[in-house]
């Protein structure tokens, strides 16, 4: 347990996502406009918009629809609905994203299967998928 919390990093990568994430998102909360009052945020702004209009992170809402479509929920939304070519778009900018999201799943379990990653010594391919996913959900939950 030391040597994998110590030795081989682990500590250091939570510590370095509750240094980087959580000291910014404090600041933020507390002084919204001082804190996007500059260039770089404007520059951060621009960045974020261009990604969310490619789509590459589009597979995120292909889970919101279908949670809210077990749950029996309709999606509340301000904008109004969508007509058949912003569907056409948004459906195709979410397949884009979703065929994305799978190659890098997939090349990711290709390198833990294969052994072709920097885990520790020992540890399965198994426990190092867990592993993976254990810190992509520490990741999500300081999002």
């Amino acid at each position: 347990l030391k040597g994998i919390f110590l030795e081989a990093g682990l500590a250091m990568i939570l510590l370095t996502c509750n240094v980087g994430q959580l000291n910014s998102q404090v600041n933020a909360s507390l002084c919204m406009l001082d804190y996007t009052d500059n260039y770089f945020a404007l520059l951060t702004l621009w960045v974020a918009m261009a990604i969310e209009f490619s789509g590459l992170l589009h597979s995120s809402y292909l889970v919101q629809i279908t949670v809210a479509a077990l749950a029996g929920k309709n999606i509340e939304s301000n904008e109004e609905p969508r007509n058949a070519m912003q569907n056409i778009f948004f459906f195709t900018r979410c397949a884009a994203s979703l065929a994305v999201l799978c190659f890098c799943l997939a090349v990711t379990f290709e390198a833990l299967f294969a052994g072709n990653t920097t885990m520790w010594e020992g540890i399965s391919p198994t426990i190092a998928v867990i592993v993976f996913f254990v810190l992509m959900s520490i990741v999500g939950m300081l999002e």
